[in-house]
């Protein structure tokens, strides 16, 4: 009859709103459920690592087999020694040289300039993103010495920085007299450090402003709310949120100064006067392309790869620890 058929199903219903197992339809169809077979989940295990590999032996092959060439070739002879090892040979000859010294001098000074490099395109990048009026403009304005080639730069401040030049005439006119700004070897590093972090600033101004769309609005409404003041607010809210940025900042400016100033420096200065704007990179350009000393080379480009490691890691500690701190 229709009423003993329903009683089971009644049965099996209210005990599973009692608490006691019921009956649970099958969870696909066919009732048999997908088995992950061993070669499938081998697959899945090894995907991220097949996924690294042509990045990892691009930088291998491209970038850490010749640093360790570099590396042992600093370690054997020029001319006649040309293969045979000579020790630290050319670490002692280099550490000897006036003119090597003088380019670590100026690697000190251009370390002591870097938080002006980094302070300029973050100062302005807060500008703009507080939309100040003409930032538009302004925006397009600071990127574009970044796009100019460091020849045309060198170039054009030769002109303007010569000693019969606009710069020294407009001295002349408020009563000043005339400087001799790339041929003073007591200025003549700053200036060309100058005209580097002018042509180069844009890049890191781009980068801050990326930065800037990551941060929180909500904080700078919060602290205008207070009553923060401007500096109150850079240093006590933008400088917090933004700083990996900074950091980022910090390093790959470290990094241009160090390594792409070659330009600047041929054409303004060719090392003048009296070797006074010499760098590693223009060191080692004179030793391997003039005087053909590559052993020499090597080891220069070694102590210069040292510097950059070794200075970029204490920024990275002592900007990680300023955070914590605050």
């Amino acid at each position: 009859m229709p009423i003993g058929n329903t009683q089971p199903s009644v049965r099996l219903a209210s005990a599973g709103r009692a608490g006691g197992p019921a009956a649970t339809p099958p969870a696909h169809r066919g009732g048999t459920r997908p088995r992950r077979t061993r070669g499938g989940l081998g697959a899945e295990r090894y995907a991220p690592y097949i996924l690294v590999a042509p990045a990892v032996l691009i930088i291998v092959a491209l970038r850490l087999y010749p640093l360790i060439l570099g590396v042992n070739f600093s370690f054997t002879g020029d001319g006649d020694k040309n293969g045979e090892a000579v020790g630290f040979g050319n670490y002692q000859e280099l550490f000897s040289d006036p003119l090597f010294r003088t380019a670590l001098g100026n690697v000190g000074l251009l370390v002591l300039l870097l938080p002006v490099a980094v302070a300029i395109p973050g100062l302005l990048a807060t500008f703009i993103y507080l939309r100040v009026p003409g930032h538009r403009l302004y925006r397009s304005v600071y990127f574009f010495p970044a796009v100019l080639s460091p020849v045309i730069v060198g170039a054009i401040f030769n002109l303007l920085l010569a000693f019969d030049g606009p710069v020294n005439a407009v001295l002349g006119v408020v009563g000043a007299g005339p400087v001799d700004w790339l041929g003073d070897p007591d200025i003549a590093m700053f200036v060309v450090a100058g005209v580097h972090i002018w042509a180069t600033f844009g890049m890191a101004l781009v980068v801050f402003l990326a930065g800037f769309a990551t941060l929180d609005a909500a904080l700078l409404d919060a602290a205008r709310v207070d009553g923060a003041s401007l500096r109150q607010v850079v240093w006590h809210v933008i400088v917090p949120s933004l700083s990996r940025t900074i950091q980022f900042v910090f390093v790959t400016t470290m990094i241009g100064m160090l390594t792409s100033m070659f330009g600047l420096l041929f054409v303004m200065t060719s090392g003048g006067p009296e070797g006074s704007t010499y760098l590693p990179e223009y060191y080692i350009w004179i030793q391997q392309g003039q005087m053909n000393r590559p052993a020499l080379a090597s080891a220069a480009s070694t102590i210069l790869f040292a510097i950059m490691l070794v200075v970029g890691m204490l920024q990275i500690k002592l900007l990680e620890r300023s955070g914590k701190v605050d």
